[in-house]
């Protein structure tokens, strides 16, 4: 096992990807997107190593088939553990393992990985080997463009230099650095300014590499313009709140016929998702959480929005209830 195949994602699969979110790209949350954007690189919520080793490591691990090509988003820093969760990883037939650099939440910097790895490229390096060698899958990693102290160009040219060097090929890079001290997740989000010119030059620098930009992209034409440069672009909670925006976003990237409306995009997760999850004993609510957002910004969003909220909720609630909803919007839509 491990170095047999090669670990360098094939060109042009990361074009569009989905970034992790917690509690926001769980299994449900994939099959819904990759309805609206077939193409699409699908990325689980981050799971800790710890987690997929000894807790619920089959819920943590499950996904459909209709997610492919999905990656599976680990957090740790013990080289040992994150070999053997690779490992699982290829087993449960993950189309890619990623390492998360990036996450700034003061709970994930209490386990010594996250963003603070930044500091210990080392380190970072020691897993990433440990990974590669555990399974033939392409290993990926999600980092952040510095830490408070290290706001400069040349900490991340060296982190992703050390990375390089223990063979990883592909970096999905926020544009923003990790303020550890002083800033909530949220606002890690948000208030590090963007800073695209970092990454346009790592890709310049490194023109081997896949580099994928994320942070900020809520539009398509924002997402075309980084295309001119990045090999990908991650969006997340653009795509997450407006989710016909993925649907339009694919269809220019990749020619995809559009579905004919918000309509028939919820008709087809419910005929190839809904109905199955369901019958597999899924909560309708686990499921429409993820579904506020497909009429945004159209007559009845509100009231769609309502019914959701307060129906799906009831025990045995059934795809029958999301059907109720849509009838609360026009079909044009």
């Amino acid at each position: 096992m491990g170095r047999s195949q090669a670990d360098a994602s094939p060109a042009g699969t990361h074009v569009l990807c989905v970034a992790p979110m917690m509690a926001w790209t769980d299994r449900h949350c994939r099959a819904f997107h990759r309805v609206l954007a077939p193409h699409a690189r699908l990325y689980t919520e981050m799971v800790t190593a710890d987690a997929v080793l000894h807790g619920p490591t089959e819920r943590l691990l499950a996904f459909d088939p209709s997610e492919h090509p999905v990656a599976l988003q680990l957090g740790g820093s013990e080289p040992v553990a994150l070999g053997r969760c690779a490992r699982l990883a290829q087993e449960r037939g993950f189309d890619e393992v990623n390492l998360n650099v990036g996450c700034p939440s003061p709970r994930v910097q209490r386990g010594a990985f996250g963003a603070c790895l930044m500091l210990e490229p080392r380190r970072v390096a020691a897993c990433l080997t440990a990974m590669r060698d555990a399974c033939a899958l392409p290993v990926t990693v999600k980092c952040r463009l510095g830490v408070d102290g290290h706001d400069d160009y040349s900490f991340l040219r060296d982190f992703v230099g050390a990375c390089a060097n223990a063979g990883v090929t592909t970096f999905a890079v926020h544009a923003r650095i990790a303020a550890l001290n002083g800033l909530s997740p949220a606002q890690n989000r948000t208030v590090p300014p963007l800073q695209y010119g970092r990454v346009r030059r790592l890709k310049r620098e490194f023109p081997r590499l896949t580099v994928v930009l994320n942070g900020g992209i809520r539009d398509t034409e924002g997402a075309l313009d980084a295309l001119a440069w990045a090999d990908g672009v991650m969006v997340g909670r653009g795509a997450y709140r407006d989710p016909w925006w993925l649907a339009q976003l694919e269809h220019r990237l990749f020619g995809t016929a559009l579905p004919g409306g918000p309509h028939a995009v919820l008709e087809r997760y419910i005929a190839d998702y809904v109905e199955r999850a369901l019958a597999d004993g899924t909560r309708l609510h686990d499921i429409a959480r993820h579904l506020h957002g497909l009429f945004n910004g159209m007559p009845g969003a509100r009231a769609w929005r309502r019914h959701l909220s307060e129906e799906t909720r009831r025990p045995g609630a059934g795809a029958e209830v999301l059907a109720t909803a849509a009838h609360l919007l026009p079909q044009a839509a």
